[in-house]
């Protein structure tokens, strides 16, 4: 009686913040903060446990890469990569938008999305704000290609860390498996974005012709620091993709790279680039996590998942789509790392019981995990990190506006990824 009374209050507290996240009524990070501290007080988890559901992998990675980042723009690299792509696009704002799309999903895929927003929303702002248009719609942008990119590898989302070290499967078997339905929601959701934005910006040729006179080499603020933060961001991202076979978290290697740039590059102001790390954001997801974990402890999430296919039985085609679908819908409203965490040892607990198999299984909550973290701003991490960013920039996006689009393509992806799933591994 005790245990579902707290996963009663569990649901209310994170329902409650949940209703002032979407009225946007107080910061979102004073509403993660005070739904976790209720939590704790009325003894829903103990301290202990509370912090045990805080991933500080992700908010060490987070913190690594916001100070390598802002000591990165110091030396013009965001405006470098600006003004190559406005030449490129010859300053055609949707263009614009379509090229950064592609760049931040394959960063995304081979980085991971949270780097890959940490780069390239810089790079959309000062774009935007040259050519004097919205930059909303490169936010918008930026989210949904990097939760797209990070679905094909082991390493473009954490919670595919979480899936490959409870399977055994490789950084391999993720591109073989995922990288093609990848690129064909990538290459759909372009073709989207073009039909949603391309009539959304009108730039005068003033504005136009002023970005495209810049020249690329007088971008360059400092090159020192620029190849200095090159080779440590070369050192990050090999660190990344072997950090498996170096035994190293991905926090460690991020937060590394910041200590290194920091010396190297001969920070007078530690305190200033301290500051500039968005707080309220790593704030905001530590309390997250705590809500979540909530949910996770009291039985919440296992029982929805269990509810969900309690009638499935051995249909191995029915099971994948509910995996699929829920994953999709759940990781949406709820971040998806404690969400694939608690799917795991459920999915591996069915095939133990049934003796059908798994592989499509796995691959559906891959799908489901990474690609339903567009449906909602708070859905995903990098989503999340973009909107401290945009509204430390005075562009905030609520939460309604950024569902409006984000929902449809989101389910419009998983979609693709149902035909996918059934014409290769069910048939």
């Amino acid at each position: 009686m005790h245990i579902q009374a707290n996963a009663a209050l569990a649901v209310f507290i994170f329902l409650l913040a949940y209703f002032f996240l979407i009225t946007r009524r107080l910061n979102e990070a004073v509403v993660a903060l005070a739904g976790s501290l209720i939590l704790i007080l009325l003894g829903v988890v103990r301290q202990p446990e509370a912090i045990a559901s805080i991933d500080f992998n992700t908010l060490g990675f987070l913190v690594g890469m916001m100070i390598v980042v802002d000591i990165a723009r110091h030396s013009g690299l965001f405006g470098y990569i600006g003004v190559w792509s406005a030449r490129v696009t010859r300053a055609e704002p949707v263009l614009i938008l379509l090229v950064l799309s592609v760049v931040t999903a394959l960063l995304s895929a081979f980085l991971n999305s949270i780097a890959a927003v940490l780069l390239i929303v810089p790079v959309g702002l000062y774009l935007a704000e040259s050519l004097g248009i919205n930059p909303v719609p490169f936010l918008f942008s930026a989210i949904i290609s990097s939760n797209i990119g990070g679905t094909a590898t082991l390493i473009g989302d954490p919670s595919h860390v979480i899936i490959g070290t409870a399977t055994g499967l490789s950084f391999t078997e993720f591109i073989k498996n995922l990288g093609p339905i990848v690129l064909l929601i990538l290459a759909a959701t372009l073709v989207l974005f073009w039909i949603i934005w391309r009539n959304s910006f009108r730039v005068s040729e003033k504005d136009r012709s002023r970005l495209l006179a810049l020249e690329l080499k007088d971008q360059i603020a400092d090159r020192g620091l620029l190849i200095k933060s090159l080779v440590v961001f070369g050192l990050m991202l090999t660190g990344f993709f072997f950090s498996r076979q170096l035994h190293l978290d991905t926090a460690t290697i991020a937060l590394a790279g910041a200590i290194i740039l920091i010396i190297i590059a001969g920070q007078e102001s530690i305190e200033e680039t301290l500051l500039n790390v968005d707080w309220p954001t790593i704030f905001f997801i530590l309390g997250f996590f705590v809500m979540v974990g909530a949910l996770t402890s009291t039985g919440v999430i296992q029982q929805l998942a269990q509810g969900s296919v309690k009638l499935i039985g051995h249909n191995v085609t029915i099971f994948t789509m509910t995996v699929l679908w829920f994953s999709a819908i759940a990781s949406a409203f709820v971040n998806n790392i404690p969400f694939v965490t608690a799917m795991v040892p459920f999915i591996k607990g069915i095939g133990a019981m049934t003796g059908i198999s798994l592989v499509p299984l796995w691959w559906g909550l891959a799908l489901g995990g990474v690609l339903g973290g567009n449906g909602t701003i708070i859905g995903a991490t990098a989503n999340i990190i973009v909107a401290g960013i945009a509204r430390r920039n005075g562009y905030p996006i609520t939460y309604l506006d950024y569902m409006k689009i984000a929902f449809p393509l989101m389910i419009f992806s998983i979609v693709l990824s149902s035909l996918y799933l059934l014409v290769v591994y069910i048939r």
